[in-house]
């Protein structure tokens, strides 16, 4: 198997071969901008190790791997503007430097070019392949739809937010650990195994973010600080002040919550002193770590060589270990 490194740039290369239309230039121009900024190409890299991991062969799954992230930043853009977000990967989000209908419309291309990448396969492996790609599509506008329902409600608990993530986010991370099984043709339940070990490794990674957006380094988290905060949005982190606030805590929690046109400067950080004062960091990091470890407990069940076993679990530990 190849190391990290390498993956990203064979799926980054495939990524930058892309080929769009020339016109309309206004459509299509937004989608390469955004396929361009990078990112850390988490998904395509987990399609090639499980198929590279079940077959020795990669290249089966490469253009299965340019669809899901090309899904994946679709979800981004609309996502963006949903969140009215301005920076994306240290970038001017599409709907700002175009506007907000060139951000849906040159989304919903993605979507489609996405599908058609996962597509791109054989008569033994398309009906596979585009169940697992639909189904997963599907359970990621689930998870969104609960996230903006969470928008309205003061009492989401922390199991139902856990099962919001996983749909919205986690699913994504164990479609594609699956594709890549798919195209290995790999025993069924190894591909469900290896699923289940992107998911539980899904969770990890999005409470790690919900961390990041309140703890991280604007200079390498690549968008600003903050931003669940200032949209109130019901993260890990504020579903348990909610529900450890007393007293003043809690009044002052309320307050900003109400807030109307608050000071960015002043919400974050009074939100983020709160958090520290609860301890919802240790809380969070707790939780990382044992979804971190339901992902490598799951992954010891799986047949593949302990060589491909160590690739996984370097790939949970990087994650675990990031600053963006």
């Amino acid at each position: 198997m190849l190391r990290f490194e390498e993956y990203v740039k064979v799926a980054s290369q495939a990524i930058a071969g892309i080929q769009y239309p020339a016109a309309p230039a206004a459509l299509y121009e937004p989608v390469a901008y955004t396929m361009a900024l990078g990112g850390k190409r988490l998904r395509p890299v987990l399609a090639l190790m499980a198929c590279d991991a079940f077959c020795g062969d990669y290249s089966r799954a490469l253009n299965q791997a340019v669809g899901i992230e090309l899904y994946h930043n679709f979800t981004l853009l609309h996502d963006d503007v949903m969140d009215k977000a301005d920076v994306r990967r240290g970038k001017p989000t599409v709907h700002v430097r175009w506007n907000d209908n060139v951000a849906i419309l040159s989304g919903d291309a993605m979507l489609t070019m996405a599908g058609q990448h996962v597509a791109k396969a054989d008569a033994a492996h398309l009906k596979a392949a585009m169940e697992l790609f639909n189904s997963t599509a599907m359970e990621v506008y689930e998870g969104q739809q609960y996230d903006m329902d969470f928008e309205c409600r003061n009492d989401v608990a922390e199991e139902e937010y856990i099962a919001m993530i996983r749909l919205k986010t986690s699913v994504l991370l164990g479609c594609a650990c699956k594709m890549g099984a798919i195209m290995a043709d790999a025993a069924e339940e190894d591909a469900k195994r290896i699923y289940q070990y992107g998911v539980d490794l899904g969770v990890a990674f999005q409470l790690q973010d919900d961390w990041l957006d309140v703890y991280g380094d604007p200079a390498t988290f690549g968008k600003e600080i903050g931003g669940d905060i200032m949209n109130n949005k019901k993260t890990f982190m504020l579903i348990n002040a909610m529900n450890r606030a007393m007293g003043t805590d809690r009044d002052e929690l309320m307050r900003w919550l109400a807030a109307e046109n608050p000071v960015r400067e002043e919400k974050v950080a009074a939100v983020t002193a709160l958090y520290s004062r609860l301890g919802i960091s240790e809380l969070a990091i707790e939780a990382m770590n044992r979804y971190n470890d339901r992902a490598l407990q799951v992954l010891d069940t799986i047949n593949i060589s302990e060589e491909a076993r160590r690739h996984f679990r370097d790939f949970a530990n990087m994650l675990m270990h990031r600053d963006r």
